[in-house]
């Protein structure tokens, strides 16, 4: 291809206008602000949240922008509603192109704390939910017979352990692992599978009695661009992902933590 050939290419690249994208816990956070990335670049967002209020406050937003959106009330941690919205969002758009898997918690626990309910409510959101919506989407990608592209929000702390979060660790090291397991399996389908694993990011969920201001300077102080990240600093990794601009790339955790990992 000629230098000529490519001119204009870029923004055809990342245009993703009769795409549809479903973003799991989409109303705030990291997952609002990658179902304001896709809706700008012209896919139609479909936001699952357990808050459907504050998910349509998010689909209000878009709409008022120009862009296409719908919210659907789903609870992460079951499986019958992870079916029951890649089912409203095939209803609603007529296809499904793009999962991001963004729902997931992280309440701080010491080890010796960790209760049974705890473990399962962390486990059942963050890994096996993210499992079934998946295997849910991949179903219908399949069936639709165009491929598609899978988004699973994993963390650092998959690749290096933080304190009070053994539940929260293990259940993001799941999530590239199984990241990794499902590339294998649905690449023949042209079904891409990719994570994006977040450093410290600002978000309302980040807060917990536990992070006081001396503890965010503390963290912010180790990472070498010297900041927290912003939702939107994902948001633009999971754009870069459900474009064509990643159409040889599966089975890859890209790191997004101001080189936090490094220091």
């Amino acid at each position: 291809m000629t230098y000529q050939q490519h001119q204009g290419l870029i923004a055809d690249l990342f245009d993703l206008s009769g795409k549809v994208a479903m973003v799991t816990g989409g109303a705030m956070g990291i997952g609002q602000g990658i179902a304001f990335r896709l809706a700008e670049a012209g896919a139609a967002v479909v936001i699952t949240d357990i808050n459907l209020e504050m998910a349509q406050a998010t689909v209000a937003q878009i709409q008022h922008a120009g862009g296409t959106a719908t919210a659907i009330a789903a609870d992460a941690a079951k499986v019958e509603d992870a079916k029951r919205a890649v089912e409203a969002a095939v209803s609603a758009f007529g296809r499904l192109d793009i999962l991001v898997n963004n729902a997931g918690i992280f309440p701080f626990s010491p080890a010796l704390e960790v209760t049974e309910k705890l473990w399962d409510r962390v486990m059942d959101i963050n890994l096996k939910g993210l499992f079934f919506t998946t295997q849910a989407a991949a179903r219908e990608m399949v069936n639709e017979g165009h491929g598609g592209k899978i988004i699973n929000i994993a963390s650092i702390d998959a690749l290096h352990p933080s304190g009070m979060l053994v539940h929260y660790d293990s259940s993001k090291g799941g999530v590239v692992m199984m990241t990794k397991s499902l590339a294998l399996e649905f690449g023949p389908q042209n079904i891409l599978i990719n994570a994006i694993a977040p450093g410290g990011i600002q978000t309302p969920g980040a807060s917990s009695p536990t992070t006081s201001e001396e503890i965010l300077k503390a963290f912010t102080a180790r990472i070498p661009l010297r900041r927290m990240g912003v939702p939107d600093d994902i948001a633009k990794v999971a754009l870069f992902l459900a474009s064509d601009m990643s159409n040889y790339m599966t089975g890859s955790v890209i790191v997004v933590d101001g080189g936090y990992l490094q220091a």
